[in-house]
């Protein structure tokens, strides 16, 4: 029978032990994973997000009347008035900032208040968008053509109004590039834990 020879296993030992501890922080990495992925989602989303702007004026908006004086006025149309009342102050970007992903809105990084749960072997962040009309900008939506819009001052034209599917392709875009994502998270991990 053979030799074996000599070995001295005390890294290997440092090691185990090294590990053994990374064992328990394994939850809290794959957490910061998700809270990356999750924000990436949202960035990309919320640049998807069309943002609403108030329609411009058709046809005559004022009119120009000489007084007795000789001086020039200029008053605003009937269209042209209720246009101004009904678009007064208005801004868009409702359904852009109504997109959330369980933080809050006053933090300084949001993918560290994002709220992970873990469901069985995996973790769930619910992204949403309250905005009542989200689910018609993303989706589309039928209306009815020839419908007089008082606030649009126009007749409708189109039956279907195609979706923007912003969460739709964002989601899509990340799935493909979450691989390396993971993949370079998972580098970066490994790298302090040998160092």
């Amino acid at each position: 029978m053979g030799k074996w020879g000599k070995c001295d296993i005390k890294e290997l030992l440092k090691l185990q032990k090294r590990l053994e501890q990374e064992q328990q922080s394994v939850d809290a990495f794959l957490e910061t994973c998700t809270k990356q992925l999750v924000a990436r989602l949202l960035g990309k989303v919320i640049r998807r997000t069309p943002v609403g702007k108030a329609p411009k004026i058709d046809g005559v908006k004022s009119s120009k009347i000489v007084g007795a004086s000789g001086k020039k006025q200029s008053f605003l149309t009937a269209d042209a008035a209720r246009y101004a009342k009904y678009w007064a102050g208005y801004t868009g970007g409702t359904l852009r900032r109504g997109w959330t992903g369980g933080a809050t809105q006053d933090a300084s990084s949001y993918a560290n208040n994002l709220t992970v749960h873990k469901i069985g072997g995996g973790y769930k962040i619910e992204i949403n968008n309250p905005v009542e009309y989200a689910p018609y900008v993303e989706f589309g939506h039928m209306q009815q053509p020839g419908r007089f819009v008082p606030a649009l001052g126009k007749r409708l034209k189109k039956g279907w109004v195609k979706g923007q599917f912003m969460l739709t392709e964002s989601e899509a875009e990340l799935a493909q590039q979450s691989p390396k994502i993971l993949e370079n998270l998972l580098k970066k991990k490994l790298g302090d834990l040998f160092d």
